[in-house]
């Protein structure tokens, strides 16, 4: 029954669609005929994604929006509700880290930075749950639609160093049941939440923690790849099935999960 994968004509909005996984995502599902709505801190780096959707045939829209700000994201809220009238599909890809927040080897908890914690928490869970809570409204005439959130392989098992994007996105899979079960019971089996927990992928986030100068691993991505059973980091190709199967309907019965694309990383104990 290939028409439950069918994302055709589907509006979908993605928060952090000019990262480098929400770019491919983007590109991804514009392929498969979705309209993208595609949401950028930088107005002109989502500009940049849309036109390359647009140059190879797909539909896209562009919007400058910073997910920590309400003010900014019910506007853009309020145009996508005039251009679009309603979202199938909200993937809330914004996230990511930054210095402060890393406990490093040669550090302790009395070296990390309060005010780095918190913006590590406010972009990976108060974003996510900022976004939600302004583009809910675009759900509600249908009472349908899936969203997606993004945790981690640190959610569930902390990893060293990263202290605050560890609690922020062991947060998200708690916020994600926690609204699976609140909107099936107030708005009807039609709205979704899941998420998606990618295994390790090169980022503009973690380049630096897992590539040296020359390109070579670091001994910590060594160590990444000695307890992931494929021996290998994910391409963001890899993230492509997840990504699509919760947007369709052949995932209508599915709400609450955390689905976990990592190379076994987290079924491995390391013996």
């Amino acid at each position: 029954m290939k028409y439950l994968f069918d994302i055709e004509g589907k509006n979908i909005l993605i928060t952090g669609g000019t990262g480098v996984l929400g770019s491919e995502w983007s590109k991804y599902l514009a392929e498969q005929g979705a309209n993208l709505i595609i949401l950028g801190r930088k107005l002109s780096e989502a500009q940049t994604v849309a036109d390359d959707i647009i140059k190879n045939g797909g539909k896209a829209a562009p919007f400058g929006c910073d997910v920590t700000d309400e003010e900014n994201l019910k506007s853009v809220s309020d145009t996508v509700k005039s251009q679009f009238g309603s979202l199938d599909v909200l993937i809330n890809a914004a996230g990511g880290n930054m210095a402060g927040a890393i406990i490093n080897p040669e550090q302790t908890l009395l070296d990390s930075d309060v005010e780095a914690l918190r913006k590590i928490i406010d972009l990976n869970y108060v974003g996510t749950y900022l976004s939600i809570k302004s583009f809910l409204p675009l759900f509600l005439d249908d009472k349908k639609g899936s969203i997606i959130n993004i945790s981690s392989m640190s959610a569930e098992r902390p990893l060293t160093r990263v202290m605050g994007y560890s609690s922020a996105k062991a947060a998200i899979d708690n916020l994600t049941k926690w609204l699976a079960i609140e909107f099936a019971k107030k708005y009807g089996e039609g709205l979704r939440v899941n998420a998606v927990a990618p295994g390790f992928f090169l980022t503009k986030q973690n380049k630096e923690l897992l590539t040296n100068t020359d390109g070579s691993y670091t001994d910590r991505a060594n160590q990444i790849i000695g307890n992931t059973p494929m021996s290998r980091f994910g391409q963001p190709n890899e993230l492509f099935g997840a990504i699509h199967y919760l947007s369709s309907d052949a995932s209508k019965f599915v709400t609450g999960t955390v689905l976990s694309v990592d190379g076994g990383f987290g079924a491995y104990s390391g013996v």
